[in-house]
């Protein structure tokens, strides 16, 4: 690991240990390295302004003081370029628009030389994205997820049968490259698995969702995750 990249590393991991801290021989055993590499690193993010403390003796070490400010954003060129890809290859994913401007804010107050080395990184990544359902059509499935109500679908079926009916949102799921709405549906009164890519409008009406929890749609693959899962 490059240092430039462990210090990034490092200011992540004394920001996850929170109060707790971190010693320097935990931190040079995590990284690899010994602990006068790791002591002349913790000087260095001192020295560019990041709010470390230190607490000596038994039980003492490193950490970044809590509610104080960091630098605006702290990113490698590869993290920055992975965040870009990710949300690139997914397009259809939902909230992927917000993604996507989220990601512009952060490249904006990336320092100079960092925001450099990522653009010239970005350019040896490309993508072919998957064409994806209307802007209309997402937005609608997207409010109704975050804000729970129901949702009033125009669907075509792989038999060809179109329906209209209203779906209680439950989750958004990804499995084989294709997104699906999982909700409870009050025309089959179940449980139904709706290819997003087959529905031909979608309104969100003023009714709340019923409260249908995830575990009513069953148990995932054993490979399934959530987006995000703290560790």
């Amino acid at each position: 690991m490059k240092r430039t990249e462990r210090l990034h590393a490092l200011t992540e991991m004394l920001r996850r240990n929170g109060s707790r801290g971190c010693s320097a021989e935990r931190l040079a055993r995590e990284f690899e390295v010994s602990v006068r590499t790791v002591k002349r690193d913790l000087a260095a993010l001192e020295n560019s302004g990041a709010p470390l403390w230190s607490r000596p003796g038994p039980g003492g070490g490193y950490g970044l003081a809590i509610g104080a400010s960091l630098p605006p954003v702290s990113l490698s060129p590869a993290q920055a370029v992975a965040l870009m890809a990710a949300v690139s290859a997914a397009s259809d994913a939902p909230y992927a628009d917000l993604a996507a401007a989220g990601i512009k804010k952060i490249l904006d107050v990336l320092d100079p030389r960092t925001r450099a080395r990522a653009d010239e990184l970005a350019g040896r990544v490309w993508v072919n994205a998957p064409p994806s359902a209307s802007r209309a059509i997402r937005s609608a499935l997207e409010e109704a997820m975050a804000e729970q109500r129901v949702l009033r679908l125009r669907y075509t079926s792989g038999d060809g049968t179109t329906t209209t009916r209203d779906v209680e949102p439950v989750l958004f799921a990804c499995t084989n490259g294709q997104w699906y709405l999982v909700g409870w549906c009050r025309l089959r009164d179940a449980m139904r698995w709706f290819t997003v890519s087959r529905i031909e409008r979608a309104s969100v009406t003023k009714t709340a969702c019923g409260g249908h929890s995830i575990q009513e749609v069953g148990e995932p693959p054993a490979s399934a995750r959530a987006v995000h899962e703290r560790g």
